[in-house]
């Protein structure tokens, strides 16, 4: 089922959303060490992912270029603007309090990063629901906190969460009809090992040991299709 992953997302941010709602102090040394313990899972996680590449040198030209695509479009800084928009006349601008900022920051937090595209991505082509479902952790205990001060309206969050990874994981399925076989295995591969280093970054900033702009790296992916295309026709 390659909605599965998506689904346990949806459904993680609406029970952590519930508890964020009974829970109203959680003391700072526990939310820390949690946090910490996430961010340790997702690194092995992601050297998990970046150890299957069959030829790491696509990985590493992948991230250079992407990086440098991601860099010159200045990804990160138009999301964190979009985000800021965004809370500014929705979460701010029409009155409704704390049910409209809970859920334009949550969305915001859970809709946009690597971890989403390339979850959905790997629940659709490959079957494999790892990344989505630590998202999920993840997204679970972040509604949990941002909803015992935003309000209940983080809980709303779920349902573009869902959109966003259902219509991605649904395209991803349907990839495999206009490439050929050979070339998709070669793909998931390398995109897997790409993305595993992308995640890797994520469990680096959650542990706060660093902050890499991870969205500045994420055109490493199609970066990615094309380096093996292109290898895949000329071989």
């Amino acid at each position: 089922m390659f909605l599965l992953g998506t689904i346990v997302n949806g459904l993680l941010i609406i029970v952590g959303s519930l508890l964020g709602k009974l829970l109203h102090r959680i003391p700072e040394g526990m939310k820390g060490t949690v946090m910490h313990g996430i961010g340790l899972a997702v690194v092995v996680l992601g050297l998990q992912m970046g150890f299957k590449s069959e030829n790491f040198l696509i990985v590493i030209l992948s991230l250079v270029f992407g990086a440098v695509i991601g860099e010159y479009c200045k990804l990160e800084d138009k999301l964190n603007q979009l985000g800021a928009w965004l809370e500014t006349k929705i979460g701010k601008g029409n009155g409704q309090g704390s049910i409209s900022e809970g859920f334009v920051t949550a969305t915001l937090i859970f809709v946009i990063g690597a971890m989403a595209i390339i979850g959905a991505l790997d629940s659709g082509i490959r079957g494999d629901h790892d990344v989505l479902l630590t998202k999920a952790i993840i997204d679970g205990f972040t509604a949990l906190i941002l909803t015992t001060t935003l309000g209940i309206g983080v809980i709303f969050s779920a349902i573009p969460v869902m959109l966003y990874e259902g219509a991605i994981a649904s395209f991803a399925t349907q990839i495999d009809r206009f490439i050929p076989q050979a070339l998709m295995d070669s793909f998931i591969v390398e995109m897997t090992a790409t993305g595993g280093v992308m995640i890797f970054a994520i469990g680096l900033n959650l542990l706060g040991l660093i902050k890499i702009r991870v969205a500045n790296l994420l055109p490493g992916i199609i970066v990615c299709a094309l380096i093996v295309t292109i290898m895949h026709y000329v071989s």
